[in-house]
């Protein structure tokens, strides 16, 4: 996955097909000390309601590069939903 200059990235999904995704938000929460990434698909309409697909992230050694994670508990869900919101109102 490469991070591009518009704040895009290019996700592959389980079948291996490419999906260029546009970042909302990256942050680091503090009680897992874990970095999370927030996208939406650039396909999506503006007219649509957004959907918002969040990830653990790792940067590899080259900058450009992240490894993405799947979230899998309930309580990360639940630090990372809370975290969105704030940063969605913070933009409102």
């Amino acid at each position: 996955m490469a991070l591009e200059e518009k704040e895009r990235i290019i996700i592959p999904d389980e079948n291996g097909e490419e999906h260029l995704f546009e970042v909302l938000f990256t942050f680091d929460v503090e009680q897992n000390q874990q970095s999370y990434i927030a996208v939406v698909p650039v396909e999506q309409t503006e007219d649509e309601e957004q959907e918002v697909f969040a990830f653990r992230y790792e940067e590899k050694e080259n900058e450009d590069d992240l490894a993405l994670f799947s979230i899998e508990t309930d309580e990360e869900w639940d630090m990372v939903e809370e975290m969105l919101n704030t940063l969605i109102d913070e933009e409102a």
